[in-house]
């Protein structure tokens, strides 16, 4: 990945910043930020350091790392609010943990008689540096979301709930292709936006800080992925 087309990509992450929008910023003429992003040219040192203090990141990802992932897999970054619902979740921590927390609450699902199953799932970070360095673990939860009306028993489910909370979200069109790249990459390219336009993570135990979705759209896969933000 070129400067240049870092540098493209962190502008059009700057809530759409044209290029002389940028100029303006950086003291330079639309041209110069032109050829800076068709690689013509590069910016002297104290210009990159105004570069990275402005889109808030490194010199090293700024002239070294791709930073521009979000190709044809990815779905354009929205705002969205998650009304608030029930849940009820399973966490596994194993060396492939997914697919045994996702079965697990697919089988409530069917003991709740839930025809259309909602799941979704995170990344659950309760272990021992032993179990992640010398046995290759790594933890997973997996919540099946109640449908109004499901009746289930809170002493028997540990039912859980959290309130309606704005997430930033990006979908990921047939993820299982190449799970360990596209779905990491998500992420990534969700901080990376909140970081360039200065939007917060929230973090706090009453409310799931990220999750995925899987689900099928004529016959195609997809999955949802969110962070919760302030």
């Amino acid at each position: 990945m070129s400067f240049g087309q870092n540098l493209q990509f962190l502008r059009k992450m700057g809530s759409g910043m044209t290029q002389e929008e940028l100029a303006d910023k950086l003291g330079v003429s639309r041209q110069t930020v032109s050829k800076w992003e068709l690689d013509m040219v590069y910016p002297e040192i104290n210009k990159l350091v105004e570069i990275c203090n402005l889109f808030s990141c490194s010199m090293d990802e700024l002239v070294r790392e791709n930073m521009n992932i979000s190709d044809e897999a990815y779905s354009d970054i929205r705002i969205e609010t998650v009304e608030a619902f029930r849940y009820i979740r399973y966490a596994v921590i194993s060396t492939e943990p997914e697919e045994d927390a996702i079965n697990h609450v697919r089988q409530w699902a069917k003991a709740l008689n839930i025809q259309h199953p909602e799941v979704i799932g995170w990344d659950f970070p309760m272990l021992s540096q032993e179990q992640v360095n010398v046995y290759n673990m790594h933890g997973y939860a997996a919540a099946l979301i109640l449908e109004d009306g499901v009746a289930a028993d809170d002493a028997k489910w540990n039912v859980l709930s959290q309130e309606t909370q704005k997430y930033i979200a990006i979908t990921i069109k047939e993820p299982m292709k190449a799970p360990f790249c596209l779905i990491p990459n998500a992420y990534k390219v969700l901080m990376t936006h909140m970081k360039v336009n200065g939007i917060a993570h929230k973090e706090d135990k009453k409310i799931i800080s990220c999750f995925e979705k899987e689900y099928e759209k004529n016959g195609i896969p997809y999955m949802d992925v969110y962070i919760a933000i302030e």
